[in-house]
């Protein structure tokens, strides 16, 4: 007889679907997000019992740090096992936009975009300091070339409604220092999935092309762990003049002049 192999756990994130994380198959990005919200541990998505958490970061994913696989990834890097609890959230005022650099994880990723009138279904994923530090880390935000800055975006300039009707005064948001791609009319365009994406891009362009391949396959495994040619994907977004503004510098500009209540830190201003 066949040995007797336990029946999986109901809440894993295998038995979720969430379990692959963009990292490890760049053209999932940005990878399964969760139906609803609830405590990243570990290998588990576990039920939430509050979805406001005043002793911790409210930050909105936008890509992949929606990824609970993805999350988990970046935390078992450091050594991290704390949870995180993940809150599916109604937001006014951003869309998905598409990050001006190629990562070294081989896609190109998402990016926040100022959209008054767009409303969304994002994950608020609530961090504490330690976690916060491992985010920031991982989107460059301590470096000076990094590729995104953390910026607090307050209420009413975007409107984060939770289930109840709960309504939080402001979120942070990863603004990428590089701009946005644009749609060919010079307004920030959407992320339509990384398969996608990269179709359209390398149809578009023929050095791109020469750089990166003919197909999103030969794209990610060329981009993936050069930094060089990552590099030089960045720089020719910039001279085929594919880029614009996300329409959210204006928070960063104002946060880096200390303007009242902009100013960044590991806590948000107070709920």
């Amino acid at each position: 007889m066949p040995a007797f192999q336990p029946a999986p756990d109901a809440r894993s994130l295998e038995a979720l679907g969430l379990a692959e994380a963009p990292r490890d198959h760049p053209l999932l990005y940005p990878g399964a997000w969760p139906v609803d919200s609830g405590l990243l541990d570990g290998d588990l998505f576990l039920p939430l019992d509050r979805l406001v958490h005043e002793d911790r970061v409210p930050v909105l994913a936008v890509g992949s740090n929606a990824s609970p696989a993805q999350l988990r990834h970046k935390m078992a890097e450091y050594g991290i096992t704390s949870p995180i609890p993940m809150v599916r959230t109604r937001v006014t005022g951003i869309d998905i936009g598409v990050s001006a650099h190629v990562s070294l994880l081989g896609y190109v990723s998402a990016s926040p975009v100022d959209a008054p009138a767009t409303v969304r279904e994002l994950f608020v994923t609530w961090l504490d300091a330690e976690q916060l530090a491992v985010v920031d880390a991982s989107e460059g935000v301590p470096l000076p070339t990094g590729n995104y800055q953390r910026v607090w975006l307050p209420s009413p300039e975007v409107r984060i409604e939770l289930a109840g009707g709960t309504r939080l005064p402001g979120v942070y948001v990863y603004v990428n220092r590089h701009g946005v791609l644009h749609d060919g009319t010079g307004a920030p365009r959407t992320h339509p999935g990384q398969r996608a994406l990269l179709t359209e891009l390398l149809v578009g362009s023929a050095r791109l092309r020469e750089l990166f391949g003919v197909t999103p396959e030969e794209f990610c495994a060329r981009a993936r762990a050069d930094r060089g040619l990552c590099r030089q994907g960045t720089r020719l977004f910039k001279e085929e003049k594919l880029v614009t503004s996300s329409g959210l510098e204006r928070h960063v500009r104002a946060q880096q002049t200390g303007s009242p209540g902009t100013g960044s830190s590991l806590s948000p201003p107070l709920m």
